[in-house]
């Protein structure tokens, strides 16, 4: 089986689609887009991006794409005050100019409905913001 033990950027040769959650790993076994296997590595426990790529021992790059996954999208005309609220619960969040995006949660949504947003459920790609130092995810308040 090939091994990818690092990662890269690069002109991919094969491509990798991966939910957020299977987007953090260390060791695992996965399949390209067109179902070849092969086992990730890596000597750490990491995050990728979308168009990160997995470097194979036979010189093969895989690149990561993000699937769309199920989210909800939250809207407002003031998304300063909800993105608040949803930092101080530890949600994963895609922040952008006019939307944030989270992963489906009742508890949230009726949160943001009741402080006036607008939460519609849709299907895209989910890129969240790093940790809080910058570094990618974070394990909770234990590390």
């Amino acid at each position: 089986m090939r091994v990818a033990s690092k990662i890269v950027k690069g002109r991919a040769d094969e491509t990798c689609t991966l939910s957020y959650e299977d987007r953090f790993l260390r060791r695992r076994v996965l399949a390209t887009d067109a179902g070849e296997k092969f086992l990730v590595d890596l000597p750490h426990t990491t995050s990728l991006d979308d168009g990160d790529c997995f470097a194979l021992g036979d010189g093969t790059l895989v690149e990561v794409k993000a699937a769309q996954e199920a989210l909800l999208e939250i809207t407002a005309p003031d998304l300063l005050p909800l993105v608040w609220h949803i930092g101080n619960r530890h949600c994963p969040a895609q922040i952008e100019q006019a939307r944030v995006l989270v992963q489906p949660d009742h508890v949230i949504r009726d949160l943001m409905e009741r402080l006036g947003a607008q939460v519609r459920e849709i299907h895209a790609p989910f890129a969240p913001e790093g940790g809080a130092y910058g570094h990618g995810r974070t394990h909770g308040h234990s590390h």
